[in-house]
């Protein structure tokens, strides 16, 4: 068999998400949307299949059904008659009666899956990362050194590197050290302001994960999670390699991102509206696959009273409908509307989301849903948006999907004279 024919793989989208709450109170972090028209485990499975995999197995658990029906509507896309499948799995509670207890527990539930397989080797991977990766250059690495375990890293800043596992490695790229969020990460040695972090991808030879996990399980002490446990274990008894990431080709950036909170969530989606974004979404050598939904193309139009909308520096999806607004350096999402004399900067805007005349939204994310009236103000006022709705590190709000506003001017619309509108915009644009 082929090296990649040889290897299944394993995508663990199993996490609550909490630091990314109240964008994961009615759905599994993998499934948050994310650049406008993607959902984040998007990223990981367009990596798979640009990558030659063909056999993967999607760990689900918390708040699924959204994850279960993207997977339905955007990756039902190979043939099981071939041997090439997606396939999500929830948790089976075969070794127990317990639901998945951490990474290592979560594989361990499914070892039967994978030893049915005739698969050599086993890649795992995270499905809540933003990055394009070639696992080929990962798998063929493996080979080459003969390890029992090989871990994707990449170089984060010591204040970053406290969330991460962190490893230290010799000259031969093998793992001496291996601790999980350290208080105070060992930096490199030519570069001693940065750590060397675990990306959450491993590749292991299926004999020597089963035996590992066969001992994790026994062991009443494990927490059960492959950093924290099974890692840091092996580095004293294998040969555990470290394989730096890079970019899938050089004319791309190597770039990754764990959208594990607001912030960095947030962050991620600004990136993409850079001139030249770290993340290439527009590389016909390396597509990043996603769920079409049927809508019409975005469309710039005048309003009612001939103001025309404008948009500079932002993405929109299929079915925006700019009407008279002003849209600065946001994602808009499929089926947005953003109507007369409304301003929106520095946000992202889930599906659905109605921006009513005259309102002012930034450094916002507005879920799925939400209309926001007319002559409404987010982002300008900490200490009221605070009282209503969630508030990040950095300052950024998170409107929930589905919130109801309480009326604040009522009848702004009859009240305001066309003139009047295209002052109020005036005013308040900064762009």
């Amino acid at each position: 068999m082929s090296l990649l024919s040889d290897t299944i793989t394993i995508v663990l989208a199993g996490g609550a998400g909490s630091r990314l709450a109240p964008l994961t109170t009615d759905r599994a972090k993998p499934a948050v949307p994310f650049g406008g028209q993607y959902r984040i485990i998007d990223f990981t499975l367009s990596n798979c299949l640009n990558s030659g995999l063909r056999q993967i197995l999607v760990l689900t658990q918390y708040k699924s059904h959204s994850l279960h029906r993207h997977l339905h509507d955007a990756w039902e896309i190979l043939n099981p008659e071939l041997g090439e499948y997606i396939t999500s799995v929830p948790p089976q509670l075969r070794t127990g009666g317990s639901w998945y207890q951490g990474t290592a527990d979560a594989i361990y539930q499914n070892l039967c899956l994978l030893q049915s397989s005739g698969a050599e080797d086993v890649l795992i991977l995270a499905g809540d990362h933003v990055y394009q990766m070639d696992y080929a250059q990962l798998l063929r690495r493996h080979r080459h050194s003969a390890a029992d375990v090989t871990v994707a890293c990449t170089e984060v800043s010591l204040q970053e590197a406290r969330s991460f596992g962190v490893m230290s490695i010799d000259e031969q790229q093998r793992i001496r050290r291996f601790d999980e969020k350290p208080a105070n990460p060992n930096g490199i040695p030519d570069s001693p302001d940065k750590a060397l972090a675990s990306m959450g991808i491993y590749v292991f030879s299926l004999d020597v994960l089963c035996r590992e996990l066969q001992l994790d399980s026994q062991d009443p002490a494990s927490s059960h999670d492959f950093g924290k446990d099974v890692l840091p274990n092996m580095v004293r008894t294998h040969r555990v390699s470290a394989f730096r990431y890079r970019a899938p080709d050089e004319s791309m950036t190597a770039y990754w991102r764990d959208v594990g909170t607001i912030d960095t969530y947030y962050q991620a989606n600004m990136d993409l509206l850079e001139d030249s974004p770290p993340l290439d979404l527009y590389s016909n050598a390396w597509p990043i696959r996603k769920y079409e939904r049927p809508a019409p193309p975005a469309r710039v139009q005048r309003d009612r009273f001939g103001v025309n909308g404008t948009i500079t520096e932002s993405m929109l999806s299929n079915g925006v409908m700019i009407s008279g607004g002003a849209v600065s350096h946001s994602a808009l999402s499929p089926n947005v509307h953003v109507d007369s004399a409304a301003v929106v900067e520095d946000s992202i805007l889930f599906d659905d989301v109605h921006i009513g005349p005259g309102a002012r939204v930034r450094n916002c994310i507005i879920d799925k849903g939400v209309s926001v009236p007319a002559g409404e103000t987010i982002g300008i006022d900490a200490a009221a948006d605070r009282k209503r709705f969630t508030l990040s590190k950095n300052g950024v709000i998170v409107v929930p999907r589905k919130y109801r506003f309480q009326p604040r001017v009522p009848h702004l619309t009859h009240q305001l004279t066309p003139p009047e509108m295209i002052r109020q915009r005036s005013l308040t644009e900064t762009f």
